[in-house]
Order: structure tokens, then C-alpha cells, then sequence
């Protein structure tokens, strides 16, 4: 894990970006992969941990209407999770992931394994759902890998290397 971390923080470095997250059902695993790394304060700003409901809310502002529409695993509030983290922070790059760890807890709709995953940047916001196999402790450090992955590449595709001269 440290070596996507380590890719990562160059790439937030040569931007001069920051990042936070915004973690239900990881509970602050990504956060804690990404302070792994040595010099991780230069890149790495906060990160919110948001398990329960009222914590989207409170802290990263997300509607506690949308929570009750659409529910907490859900695009719309992982889109929302990675706005709030970026609005309530001095980062310019967020991670937002929420969703059924397990072992129980899931539905027909969303069975255990079913996580959101959100990336926010200025250039906008990316989502997707994943559903990953195992116990709880699978299907926590799979999105943990997942979000970091995701990140690196997107923002490897926004500002590609310059070519050497």
C-alpha cells in the first residue's frame, strides 16, 4: 500500500494539491494508509471519518434528506461525502467511500461487499460502485486499495508527465 501512496503523494506534490477523505465504512483505513507514509503532512490535509448518519450531515454537510431518499450507500451521497470533504477542508483533492462491510447489514439491493466510491478535484467529481468479495476485513482494505488506485489515475489523466526535452 505505500508504494500507490508514495505515487500518489508525487503526483498531489507536483500539483501542489492536498488531499482529505471522507470514510463510513473503511472508518478511517484510508487516512491511516495514507499517514503511513513518511512526509505525508506535506499532501495529506484531514480526513473525516462520517459511520453514522448524522456525521455526513454534521460534519461534511450532506443533506439529511438525501440520506433518508436515497440512503447512505448510495452515489448520491458519496458524490455529496467527497463535495463536503473538499468544502470543509483546505484540500483540492477528495476521497469519499461508504458501504456495506459486513457481515451483516446488507440487502437484496445492496448485499455485503457493496461500496460507493467518490473522487472530487476542481475538475469535478467521479463515482462508481464496486462490490468486493470476503469478511469485513476484505472488503475494507479492498477499497482502501480501490480509492487510492482510483486517485492515482485519475489524476495521472488529468495532468499527464510532461515529456523530457
Amino acid at each position: 500500500m505505500l508504494e500507490s501512496c508514495a505515487l500518489l503523494a508525487r503526483l498531489l506534490l507536483h500539483q501542489g494539491w492536498c488531499l482529505t477523505t471522507a470514510e463510513s465504512c473503511t472508518g478511517g483505513l484510508i487516512a491511516a494508509s495514507c499517514t503511513d507514509l513518511a512526509g505525508s503532512s506535506n499532501w495529506f490535509e484531514r480526513g473525516f471519518i462520517t459511520y453514522s448518519n448524522a456525521a455526513k450531515s454534521e460534519l461534511l454537510g450532506v443533506d439529511a434528506a438525501l440520506i433518508d431518499r436515497q440512503g447512505a450507500v448510495s452515489e448520491a451521497v458519496v458524490r455529496a461525502m467527497a463535495m463536503g470533504a473538499l468544502a470543509h477542508s483546505h484540500a483540492q483533492a477528495a476521497i469519499a467511500v461508504t458501504g456495506v462491510a459486513g457481515p451483516s447489514g446488507g440487502s437484496a439491493e445492496k448485499p455485503v461487499g457493496t461500496v460507493w466510491l467518490a473522487w472530487a478535484t476542481p475538475m469535478g467529481v467521479t463515482s462508481e460502485v464496486k462490490h468486493f468479495d470476503g469478511d469485513r476485513a476484505a472488503v475494507r482494505q479492498a477499497t482502501v486499495r480501490h480509492a487510492l488506485t482510483r486517485l492515482t489515475e485519475l489524476l495521472q489523466s488529468q495532468n499527464p508527465p510532461q515529456a523530457s526535452a
